[in-house]
């Protein structure tokens, strides 16, 4: 009889809820968490707006998907998507590249984010680890020179380089170190066992129905879309490399760590370290139908900084994926949406 207990014990299903699922990442999270057999809360800012949300609509036929309306900036509006969820994966995050204003549009919106899902984290008692959505924005922008200097989870953007710079786009890697910092504090705090993973440019397929901004700026020296061209250049400055990984490691690392007793602390997620002429390079070798451009002028051809996964690795995660596969799945992914020819 005791055995039989165990037995049905295992088979209760976990629940977990994916916060922002209409994104890139978060809607692969989804996908990958059903397919695992969770039962999977997420929140969408509009439930009625089917275009936006037809791809979550869709999975709902691979398990036990439930959607739920929330936003980021209404307090208490996540309290109903986490309740008896074991694990939260906060996903969501404000981006608007374009705002004359990033202060009030990405970064309070985005630290306001984290401390309204958090809090409804720790009102549900069932919530037992939550993992985030960081990004390489947080940790690997500073005014240091030379080349090869290795990024860890140690590290943190310096957001007073920004703030007094502001280069193009700041408004971005500012609201992901103020968001991530945040949600340490909160976490401390509160006493929340919480979880930061860290990834760097994704490419690979999307289920969005758009496509996701990252994938086109990752495949924009295939495409020839010379502003982004000009933003991958100016990534590569800012940051220090080009670094890129697939989208579903990405998703498989928030699912590894989350099931993972012993994880704690933040984790970087980088599958690629290279730079713009690096890649060029590679990208014209293997799809030389696309004429990618090779000559850069005098811009660096190497990284300043390597970014490493060592921690991740070494608490046993596997990249499934290397630079040839991201690239191969981006451009049949490029070519099913009719972006390129051939």
């Amino acid at each position: 009889m005791e055995e039989n207990k165990g037995n049905t014990k295992n088979m209760i299903k976990k629940k977990v809820c994916v916060v922002g699922g209409t994104g890139f990442v978060a809607s692969l999270l989804v996908k990958l968490l059903l397919k695992k057999n969770y039962v999977v809360n997420t929140t969408v800012r509009d439930p009625d707006d089917e275009k936006k949300i037809c791809h979550l609509i869709a999975l709902q036929n691979s398990g036990n998907l439930n959607i739920f309306k929330a936003n980021l900036t209404d307090e208490g509006s996540f309290d109903a998507a986490v309740q008896d969820c074991d694990t939260v994966f906060l996903v969501a995050t404000p981006v608007n590249f374009a705002s004359p204003d990033p202060e009030n549009d990405m970064i309070k919106p985005a630290v306001q984010g984290v401390t309204n899902v958090l809090r409804a984290c720790t009102k549900a008692k069932s919530v037992k680890r939550v993992v985030m959505t960081s990004s390489a924005a947080a940790v690997s922008i500073t005014s240091l020179t030379g080349t090869g200097i290795v990024v860890t989870e140690n590290d943190w953007t310096d957001v007073d380089f920004l703030y007094s710079e502001k280069p193009p786009t700041w408004g971005y890697p500012v609201s992901k170190t103020l968001a991530e910092k945040a949600a340490w504090k909160f976490a401390q705090e509160n006493n929340l066992d919480l979880i930061t993973v860290i990834p760097t440019l994704m490419a690979g397929a999307s289920l969005t129905p758009n496509v996701p901004s990252s994938i086109g700026l990752a495949s924009c020296l295939i495409t020839g879309n010379e502003f982004l061209v000009d933003a991958l250049k100016g990534m590569q400055m800012l940051s220090g490399s080009i670094s890129i990984t697939h989208v579903e490691d990405v998703c498989r690392a928030h699912v590894f760590l989350s099931e993972k007793e012993s994880a704690s602390g933040r984790y970087l997620c980088s599958a690629v370290n290279t730079s713009v002429p690096e890649l060029a390079k590679f990208l014209s070798k293997r799809y030389p139908q696309y004429n990618v451009p090779t000559e850069f002028e005098d811009f660096p051809t190497k990284a300043k900084v390597v970014i490493s996964s060592d921690k991740l690795i070494k608490e046993g995660f596997e990249y499934k994926y290397g630079i040839e596969e991201i690239y191969d799945q981006t451009v049949e992914y490029l070519k099913a949406k009719n972006i390129l020819k051939n």
